[in-house]
């Protein structure tokens, strides 16, 4: 009876969270606000299916129609070879221009939405001719390499305009949804944040989705655009950065775990050349290695965190849940959702041991800046003891200069400031309200 009850109830919850209204996702609605009409290609960027096209497609089709923009006004399209809606002429640029140019027919402001437009060769030239109409506002949608940051201002001659998004935030996850926040947060870190899964209501259809999205898009689609013919390396470096998430590498490093766990061979510059790949694929991120006092990045070194915390623990089948790994990838994760750059820091201090001066480097978990402000912060899972308390603060007590030190722990605590000035942070609080003052 008890259990009859409980399915019950999920099943009510689910047709509930399916049913309410979308999240409106506010942090790239307001950056999508504040550049329309700039006279700039916006380019929004990010991993397949992070909800980039449903971003604009969507909520801020949305906000154009509140604001009086005509619908006919609005040319939205979408060049993913998954839409079944979309006309094939139209992936001809000659056809497609032609179609565009015709649906803009008088002197009112259009808004040009073109999703997954790298699929259209010769693309660029037909944008650029676009956004140069004064009356043509042009949003575009990218999934890969051919639309990186790095390219943006050579593709559209200095008027390119990035807005990258991220699966969910926890705090979009949390979005209509009423169970209890530690159940919230269980089914966060293992099944991750995009936006798809709230299609899925058993643990069974939420692995088959993860998986079907690491064999059918992303690494296929890294096969195919790189013509790769190493396809197991390629995997084999997938598993293995998803299992080093937190940890220090390098791709010589890496190369070396690849033949001694993978059993096979792996030299320095194919590994370098494919964690490109998948960085460019917006798989995963790297943080570069930084020393603090001697204001320097160390060369070569760096952590790698998965994008979505639940494609890397598919990637793994589930075997490696160790929360400390998983909350360090998430706090990194909401750092960047949130427009902070980051790298990881080490302080380097001289200190006697034994009678000898010995150089001892203590490891700050992250550097966030904005551009204005700075933090340093280390994120504890656990501080239950005053040994793993030491070892957190040890880098912290050591930075001299003026700028916030925050702990981040996985308890839900209230927040509260010890006489060295190092603030404490619960981890749901911080995904909450992020970095407050």
């Amino acid at each position: 009876m008890h259990n009859s009850k409980k399915s019950t109830n999920f099943a009510e919850n689910f047709r509930n969270r399916k049913n309410m209204d979308y999240i409106k996702r506010k942090i790239y609605l307001d950056k999508l606000i504040a550049r329309r009409d700039n006279g700039e290609v916006k380019v929004i960027t990010g991993p397949r299916r992070s909800g980039k096209s449903w971003m604009l497609s969507r909520v801020y089709r949305d906000y154009l129609l509140e604001q009086g923009v005509p619908a006919d006004h609005i040319i939205a399209l979408s060049f993913d070879q998954d839409d079944e809606n979309m006309r094939d002429d139209l992936s001809d640029v000659k056809v497609l221009k032609a179609y565009l140019y015709e649906q803009i027919k008088d002197e009112g402001n259009y808004y040009l939405i073109l999703d997954e437009i790298q699929e259209v060769d010769g693309f660029e030239r037909l944008i650029n001719g676009l956004n140069a109409k004064p009356n043509v506002d042009v949003y575009i949608t990218g999934s890969n390499s051919h639309l990186l940051s790095s390219d943006i201002n050579t593709l559209f001659r200095g008027r390119g305009d990035e807005v990258h998004v991220y699966p969910l935030s926890f705090g979009e996850f949390c979005t209509g949804r009423t169970e209890p926040l530690n159940e919230l947060w269980k089914e966060y870190y293992t099944y991750g944040g995009l936006p798809g899964l709230r299609n899925h209501a058993s643990a069974e259809q939420k692995v088959n989705y993860l998986q079907r999205l690491w064999k059918k898009t992303y690494l296929a689609d890294v096969t195919e655009r790189h013509k790769i013919r190493n396809t197991e390396l390629l995997e084999n470096l997938a598993d293995v950065l998803c299992s080093a998430v937190g940890s220090l590498n390098n791709p010589t490093k890496l190369a070396n775990t690849i033949q001694s766990v993978k059993q096979m061979k792996a030299d320095r510059e194919t590994v370098d050349k494919y964690i490109g790949y998948l960085e460019d694929a917006f798989l995963f991120e790297s943080a570069k290695r930084y020393d603090i006092k001697g204001k320097r990045y160390f060369e070569s070194i760096k952590k790698y965190y998965s994008v979505d915390i639940g494609l890397r623990n598919v990637r793994l089948n589930f075997r490696q849940q160790e929360p400390t790994h998983i909350m360090e990838n998430i706090v990194y994760n909401h750092l960047r959702i949130f427009g902070y750059l980051v790298d990881v820091g080490v302080v380097e201090v001289r200190e006697t041991k034994d009678g000898k001066q010995q150089k001892v480097q203590y490891e700050v978990d992250f550097i966030a800046t904005n551009g204005q402000e700075r933090y340093y912060i280390q994120s504890a899972y656990r501080m239950d003891d005053e040994t793993k308390r030491e070892q957190e603060l040890n880098s912290l007590k050591r930075i001299d200069d003026s700028f916030r030190k925050i702990v981040i722990v996985g308890d839900d605590i209230a927040p509260w400031t010890d006489n060295k000035g190092i603030s404490y942070v619960g981890l749901y609080q911080f995904l909450r309200e992020g970095l407050t003052k």
